[in-house]
Protein backbone atom coordinates (compact mmCIF):
# COMPACT_ATOMS: atom_id res chain seq x y z
CA UNK A 1 0.00 0.00 0.00
CA UNK A 2 1.36 3.32 -1.02
CA UNK A 3 2.24 5.82 1.64
CA UNK A 4 0.93 9.29 0.58
CA UNK A 5 2.05 11.09 3.83
CA UNK A 6 4.38 14.09 3.07
CA UNK A 7 7.90 13.53 4.15
CA UNK A 8 9.22 16.26 6.48
CA UNK A 9 12.91 16.96 5.73
CA UNK A 10 15.27 17.13 8.64
CA UNK A 11 18.28 19.42 9.03
CA UNK A 12 20.52 16.51 8.24
CA UNK A 13 18.74 15.83 4.96
CA UNK A 14 19.28 19.40 3.56
CA UNK A 15 21.59 19.65 0.59
CA UNK A 16 24.48 22.15 0.34
CA UNK A 17 22.44 24.23 -2.13
CA UNK A 18 19.48 24.27 0.27
CA UNK A 19 21.78 25.33 3.09
CA UNK A 20 22.98 28.28 0.96
CA UNK A 21 19.39 29.35 0.31
CA UNK A 22 18.65 29.24 4.03
CA UNK A 23 21.74 31.34 4.72
CA UNK A 24 20.65 33.91 2.13
CA UNK A 25 17.19 34.16 3.68
CA UNK A 26 18.66 34.57 7.17
CA UNK A 27 20.99 37.30 5.88
CA UNK A 28 18.12 39.17 4.23
CA UNK A 29 15.99 38.93 7.38
CA UNK A 30 18.96 40.19 9.38
CA UNK A 31 19.30 43.26 7.17
CA UNK A 32 15.62 44.09 7.44
CA UNK A 33 15.66 43.58 11.20
CA UNK A 34 18.72 45.77 11.52
CA UNK A 35 17.21 48.47 9.37
CA UNK A 36 14.09 48.34 11.50
CA UNK A 37 15.94 49.41 14.62
CA UNK A 38 17.30 52.53 12.99
CA UNK A 39 15.60 55.53 14.50
CA UNK A 40 13.33 57.55 12.23
CA UNK A 41 15.48 60.56 13.18
CA UNK A 42 18.03 58.93 10.97
CA UNK A 43 16.17 59.84 7.82
CA UNK A 44 15.68 63.19 6.15
CA UNK A 45 12.80 63.58 3.72
CA UNK A 46 14.30 65.14 0.62
CA UNK A 47 11.25 67.29 -0.04
CA UNK A 48 12.02 69.19 3.18
CA UNK A 49 15.41 70.32 1.83
CA UNK A 50 16.87 70.53 5.31
CA UNK A 51 20.20 69.28 6.58
CA UNK A 52 20.40 65.97 8.41
CA UNK A 53 21.97 66.90 11.69
CA UNK A 54 20.98 64.22 14.18
CA UNK A 55 21.15 60.46 14.00
CA UNK A 56 20.29 57.52 16.24
CA UNK A 57 21.94 54.66 14.41
CA UNK A 58 22.74 51.11 15.31
CA UNK A 59 26.38 50.39 14.54
CA UNK A 60 26.70 48.64 11.18
CA UNK A 61 28.56 45.74 12.81
CA UNK A 62 25.39 44.87 14.71
CA UNK A 63 23.21 44.55 11.61
CA UNK A 64 24.20 40.93 11.03
CA UNK A 65 24.75 41.46 7.30
CA UNK A 66 26.84 38.73 5.70
CA UNK A 67 29.74 39.77 3.46
CA UNK A 68 30.49 36.15 2.58
CA UNK A 69 29.28 33.59 0.04
CA UNK A 70 25.58 34.30 0.55
CA UNK A 71 26.08 37.57 -1.39
CA UNK A 72 26.12 35.57 -4.61
CA UNK A 73 22.36 35.11 -4.52
CA UNK A 74 21.95 38.95 -4.66
CA UNK A 75 23.65 39.14 -8.06
CA UNK A 76 26.71 40.91 -6.67
CA UNK A 77 25.06 44.39 -6.70
CA UNK A 78 25.95 46.88 -3.96
CA UNK A 79 22.81 46.96 -1.82
CA UNK A 80 24.00 48.69 1.34
CA UNK A 81 26.68 51.26 2.21
CA UNK A 82 27.81 52.65 5.55
CA UNK A 83 27.57 56.42 6.01
CA UNK A 84 29.18 58.22 8.93
CA UNK A 85 27.97 61.71 9.75
CA UNK A 86 29.97 63.60 12.35
CA UNK A 87 31.27 60.26 13.60
CA UNK A 88 27.87 58.55 13.86
CA UNK A 89 27.20 55.57 11.59
CA UNK A 90 24.15 54.49 9.61
CA UNK A 91 23.60 51.93 6.87
CA UNK A 92 21.78 53.03 3.73
CA UNK A 93 19.86 50.18 2.07
CA UNK A 94 19.09 50.26 -1.61
CA UNK A 95 19.34 48.45 -4.92
CA UNK A 96 22.34 48.64 -7.22
CA UNK A 97 24.20 51.69 -5.85
CA UNK A 98 26.72 53.09 -8.32
CA UNK A 99 28.40 56.09 -6.69
CA UNK A 100 28.41 58.18 -3.49
CA UNK A 101 25.73 60.49 -4.86
CA UNK A 102 23.33 57.58 -5.45
CA UNK A 103 23.78 56.42 -1.85
CA UNK A 104 23.02 59.87 -0.43
CA UNK A 105 19.96 60.21 -2.64
CA UNK A 106 18.67 56.80 -1.54
CA UNK A 107 19.20 57.76 2.09
CA UNK A 108 17.55 61.18 1.61
CA UNK A 109 20.74 62.79 2.93
CA UNK A 110 20.90 66.44 1.88
CA UNK A 111 24.27 68.18 1.94
CA UNK A 112 24.56 71.77 3.05
CA UNK A 113 26.96 74.05 1.14
CA UNK A 114 29.60 74.02 3.88
CA UNK A 115 29.47 70.26 4.55
CA UNK A 116 32.36 68.05 3.45
CA UNK A 117 31.95 64.55 2.04
CA UNK A 118 34.58 61.88 1.45
CA UNK A 119 35.03 60.22 -0.96
CA UNK A 120 33.73 62.56 -3.66
CA UNK A 121 30.18 62.31 -4.96
CA UNK A 122 31.19 60.60 -8.21
CA UNK A 123 33.30 57.91 -6.53
CA UNK A 124 32.16 54.34 -7.22
CA UNK A 125 30.98 52.44 -4.15
CA UNK A 126 31.02 48.86 -2.91
CA UNK A 127 29.78 47.36 0.32
CA UNK A 128 33.17 48.05 1.85
CA UNK A 129 32.87 51.77 1.13
CA UNK A 130 32.43 54.07 4.12
CA UNK A 131 31.13 57.52 3.25
CA UNK A 132 32.16 60.19 5.75
CA UNK A 133 30.26 63.46 6.07
CA UNK A 134 31.24 66.32 8.35
CA UNK A 135 28.39 68.69 9.03
CA UNK A 136 29.39 72.33 9.24
CA UNK A 137 28.37 73.96 12.49
CA UNK A 138 28.76 77.51 13.75
CA UNK A 139 29.86 78.17 17.32
CA UNK A 140 30.78 81.28 19.27
CA UNK A 141 34.46 81.20 20.15
CA UNK A 142 36.36 83.69 22.30
CA UNK A 143 40.04 84.50 22.01
CA UNK A 144 42.42 87.07 23.46
CA UNK A 145 45.05 89.08 21.62
CA UNK A 146 47.66 91.58 22.76
CA UNK A 147 47.37 95.34 22.48
CA UNK A 148 50.83 96.87 22.20
CA UNK A 149 51.80 99.46 24.76
CA UNK A 150 53.37 102.79 23.84
CA UNK A 151 56.48 104.50 25.10
CA UNK A 152 55.82 108.05 26.21
CA UNK A 153 58.74 110.42 26.78
CA UNK A 154 58.22 113.29 29.17
CA UNK A 155 60.64 116.11 29.85
CA UNK A 156 61.57 116.95 33.44
CA UNK A 157 63.95 119.37 35.08
CA UNK A 158 64.38 116.88 37.89
CA UNK A 159 67.01 115.07 35.83
CA UNK A 160 70.19 116.42 34.22
CA UNK A 161 69.84 117.34 30.58
CA UNK A 162 69.94 114.29 28.34
CA UNK A 163 69.58 111.76 31.14
CA UNK A 164 66.66 109.33 30.95
CA UNK A 165 64.86 107.41 33.62
CA UNK A 166 62.00 104.92 33.39
CA UNK A 167 59.19 106.17 35.54
CA UNK A 168 56.73 103.44 34.65
CA UNK A 169 57.18 100.12 32.89
CA UNK A 170 54.88 99.31 30.02
CA UNK A 171 52.42 96.45 29.92
CA UNK A 172 50.52 95.01 26.96
CA UNK A 173 46.76 95.17 27.04
CA UNK A 174 44.23 92.51 26.08
CA UNK A 175 41.65 92.57 23.34
CA UNK A 176 38.89 89.98 23.72
CA UNK A 177 37.25 88.90 20.48
CA UNK A 178 34.19 86.69 20.13
CA UNK A 179 33.68 85.26 16.66
CA UNK A 180 31.03 83.12 15.01
CA UNK A 181 33.17 80.27 13.65
CA UNK A 182 31.96 77.67 11.18
CA UNK A 183 34.00 74.48 10.88
CA UNK A 184 33.77 71.48 8.59
CA UNK A 185 36.04 68.49 8.89
CA UNK A 186 38.11 70.23 11.54
CA UNK A 187 38.84 73.17 9.22
CA UNK A 188 37.53 76.71 9.63
CA UNK A 189 35.14 77.52 6.79
CA UNK A 190 34.31 81.04 7.95
CA UNK A 191 34.86 83.30 10.93
CA UNK A 192 32.84 86.44 11.55
CA UNK A 193 33.55 88.78 14.44
CA UNK A 194 30.56 89.01 16.74
CA UNK A 195 32.13 91.31 19.32
CA UNK A 196 35.58 92.71 20.08
CA UNK A 197 36.44 94.96 22.99
CA UNK A 198 39.31 96.12 25.17
CA UNK A 199 39.37 93.70 28.06
CA UNK A 200 42.39 95.41 29.60
CA UNK A 201 43.94 98.60 28.24
CA UNK A 202 47.72 98.69 27.80
CA UNK A 203 49.88 100.60 30.26
CA UNK A 204 52.24 103.13 28.73
CA UNK A 205 55.93 102.91 29.38
CA UNK A 206 56.87 106.36 30.66
CA UNK A 207 60.43 107.54 30.22
CA UNK A 208 61.54 110.78 31.85
CA UNK A 209 63.97 112.85 29.82
CA UNK A 210 66.10 115.30 31.80
CA UNK A 211 66.26 118.98 30.91
CA UNK A 212 67.89 120.19 34.16
CA UNK A 213 71.32 121.77 34.50
CA UNK A 214 72.58 119.71 37.48
CA UNK A 215 72.50 116.07 38.59
CA UNK A 216 71.95 116.88 42.24
CA UNK A 217 68.20 117.25 42.08
CA UNK A 218 66.33 114.67 44.10
CA UNK A 219 62.90 116.17 43.58
CA UNK A 220 60.03 113.99 42.50
CA UNK A 221 59.52 113.38 38.83
CA UNK A 222 55.92 114.42 39.28
CA UNK A 223 56.83 117.81 37.84
CA UNK A 224 56.35 116.18 34.42
CA UNK A 225 52.89 114.89 35.16
CA UNK A 226 51.17 117.93 33.71
CA UNK A 227 52.73 117.26 30.32
CA UNK A 228 51.25 114.66 28.01
CA UNK A 229 54.69 114.08 26.56
CA UNK A 230 55.76 112.66 23.21
CA UNK A 231 54.47 109.22 22.25
CA UNK A 232 56.43 106.83 20.07
CA UNK A 233 54.10 105.14 17.52
CA UNK A 234 53.76 101.40 18.19
CA UNK A 235 52.37 100.35 14.82
CA UNK A 236 52.08 101.33 11.19
CA UNK A 237 48.59 102.55 11.90
CA UNK A 238 49.80 104.83 14.67
CA UNK A 239 52.69 106.07 12.52
CA UNK A 240 50.22 107.17 9.87
CA UNK A 241 48.00 108.86 12.49
CA UNK A 242 51.00 110.68 13.98
CA UNK A 243 52.25 111.95 10.63
CA UNK A 244 48.76 112.99 9.53
CA UNK A 245 48.22 115.00 12.71
CA UNK A 246 51.57 116.78 12.53
CA UNK A 247 51.09 117.56 8.82
CA UNK A 248 47.71 119.10 9.64
CA UNK A 249 48.95 121.41 12.39
CA UNK A 250 48.35 119.25 15.46
CA UNK A 251 50.90 118.72 18.23
CA UNK A 252 52.73 115.79 19.79
CA UNK A 253 50.44 116.22 22.80
CA UNK A 254 47.43 115.76 20.51
CA UNK A 255 48.88 112.50 19.24
CA UNK A 256 49.60 111.28 22.77
CA UNK A 257 46.02 112.10 23.78
CA UNK A 258 44.66 110.33 20.70
CA UNK A 259 46.72 107.20 21.34
CA UNK A 260 45.57 107.05 24.94
CA UNK A 261 41.86 107.34 24.06
CA UNK A 262 41.94 104.87 21.21
CA UNK A 263 44.04 102.38 23.21
CA UNK A 264 41.26 102.33 25.78
CA UNK A 265 38.33 102.43 23.35
CA UNK A 266 39.32 99.93 20.67
CA UNK A 267 42.96 98.92 21.07
CA UNK A 268 43.51 100.32 17.56
CA UNK A 269 41.31 97.63 16.05
CA UNK A 270 39.31 99.19 13.19
CA UNK A 271 36.76 96.39 13.45
CA UNK A 272 36.28 96.57 17.21
CA UNK A 273 32.59 95.98 17.87
CA UNK A 274 30.42 96.44 20.94
CA UNK A 275 27.68 93.86 20.40
CA UNK A 276 25.31 95.39 22.95
CA UNK A 277 25.54 99.07 22.01
CA UNK A 278 26.59 98.93 18.37
CA UNK A 279 29.69 101.12 18.88
CA UNK A 280 32.26 100.44 16.20
CA UNK A 281 35.77 101.11 14.95
CA UNK A 282 38.82 102.90 16.35
CA UNK A 283 36.79 105.67 18.05
CA UNK A 284 33.86 103.37 18.94
CA UNK A 285 31.46 105.64 17.10
CA UNK A 286 27.85 105.03 18.11
CA UNK A 287 26.46 104.00 15.76
CA UNK A 288 29.39 103.20 13.52
CA UNK A 289 27.58 104.56 10.49
CA UNK A 290 28.18 108.07 11.83
CA UNK A 291 31.68 107.78 10.40
CA UNK A 292 30.23 107.77 6.88
CA UNK A 293 30.51 111.57 7.08
CA UNK A 294 34.28 111.09 6.80
CA UNK A 295 34.13 108.54 3.96
CA UNK A 296 32.09 105.75 2.44
CA UNK A 297 34.77 103.23 3.45
CA UNK A 298 34.31 103.94 7.14
CA UNK A 299 33.65 100.27 8.04
CA UNK A 300 37.16 99.10 7.09
CA UNK A 301 39.45 102.08 6.58
CA UNK A 302 41.26 103.08 9.77
CA UNK A 303 42.32 106.39 8.20
CA UNK A 304 38.71 107.39 7.58
CA UNK A 305 37.84 106.36 11.13
CA UNK A 306 40.71 108.36 12.63
CA UNK A 307 39.79 111.49 10.68
CA UNK A 308 36.23 111.20 11.96
CA UNK A 309 37.58 110.78 15.50
CA UNK A 310 39.59 114.00 15.26
CA UNK A 311 36.60 115.89 13.86
CA UNK A 312 34.39 114.57 16.66
CA UNK A 313 36.88 115.61 19.36
CA UNK A 314 37.19 119.09 17.84
CA UNK A 315 33.44 119.55 17.61
CA UNK A 316 32.51 118.30 21.08
CA UNK A 317 35.55 119.03 23.25
CA UNK A 318 37.38 121.75 21.38
CA UNK A 319 40.26 119.41 20.52
CA UNK A 320 41.81 116.03 21.13
CA UNK A 321 43.44 117.04 24.42
CA UNK A 322 40.05 118.31 25.60
CA UNK A 323 38.57 114.89 24.90
CA UNK A 324 41.50 113.33 26.77
CA UNK A 325 40.83 115.49 29.84
CA UNK A 326 37.17 114.50 29.78
CA UNK A 327 38.08 110.80 29.40
CA UNK A 328 40.34 110.94 32.49
CA UNK A 329 37.34 111.89 34.61
CA UNK A 330 34.50 109.98 32.97
CA UNK A 331 36.30 107.03 31.32
CA UNK A 332 34.42 107.79 28.14
CA UNK A 333 34.15 110.67 25.75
Amino acid sequence: MANHRKKNPTLKSLSRRQWMRVAAVVAAVGMLAGAGVVSRNFYQQSNHHAAVTEFSATDSNALGVSRGGARGDLNGDTSYVTVKINGKSRTVLGDGFTDVKSVLEAGDIVLDPDDTVSPSLDTKVTESTVITIERAGATLETSDSDIAFNTVKKETEALPKGQEKVQQEGKVGTMETTSLVTRAGGKIVSSNVFASYVKEAPTDKIVLVGTGSTSSSSSSSSSSSSSLGTTVPASEMQTWAHDWLIENGYSEADFTAAVYIINHESGWNPHATNASSGAYGLPQALPGSKMASAGADWADNYQTQFKWFVSYCNGRYGGITGAYTYWQTHHSY
